[in-house]
């Protein structure tokens, strides 16, 4: 799918996403599981990232918390994606203060060595980044620098969404993503433009 297809293919998936919610706010199970499902694979690549082997059980207790407080949300799919992902992160954080430690890359050398060939283009890029010896490599950038990317990139944030996640200036956001998708384009032989396109998209 070339670059044009990919706002009408989230759009659309917000719009199924919003949908579902709407229904799952007023009762409808099986609407909650669609949410579920759309929401899911995203919100799992972004504690992989954070947590590494822990994301189910961290995953697990974001859901729990967000089914519970689901009566509380406001607003349509993308903006759903963005309040699961604050919720996750909060759970991922509170996971990591309990060990006391904070997240780490173990990517060796070996890991690097192994991932795909050269990329040229924006979905290769994303490919890469969608598998785990990826999601290690995301681990070891700095904190900053590995939220904005995973935010952006694995649960398909904007910047101003993945800014309020964070906290931060939408600016700052989208500097640190540049910088980290810069790192991780050279670790994984994805050309320059491919990074620079995902880290200033808005």
């Amino acid at each position: 799918m070339g670059q044009g297809g990919e706002p009408r293919r989230v759009q659309a998936y917000d719009r199924e996403l919003g949908a579902a919610v709407a229904r799952a706010q007023e009762g409808d199970e099986a609407a909650f599981a669609v949410a579920y499902r759309l929401v899911q694979p995203g919100l799992l690549g972004y504690l992989r990232g954070l947590v590494g082997d822990d994301a189910e059980d961290v995953a697990s207790d974001a859901w729990l918390e967000i089914a519970r407080d689901l009566g509380r949300f406001k607003g349509d799919g993308a903006g759903f994606r963005g309040w699961t992902a604050t919720i996750a992160r909060h759970r991922a954080l509170d996971h990591l203060r309990r060990l006391r430690v904070r997240p780490r890359g173990s990517a060796l050398e070996q890991d690097m060595l192994e991932l795909p060939g050269p990329h040229s283009t924006h979905e290769q890029a994303l490919e890469s980044l969608s598998t785990e010896r990826a999601l290690e490599l995301v681990r070891s950038l700095p904190r900053d620098q590995a939220e904005a990317v995973l935010l952006r990139v694995v649960v398909g944030l904007d910047g101003p969404a993945a800014a309020r996640v964070l906290g931060k200036r939408p600016g700052a956001v989208r500097t640190a993503a540049h910088r980290g998708l810069k790192r991780l384009a050279r670790q994984l032989g994805v050309t320059d433009e491919a990074s620079r396109t995902l880290g200033e998209s808005k």
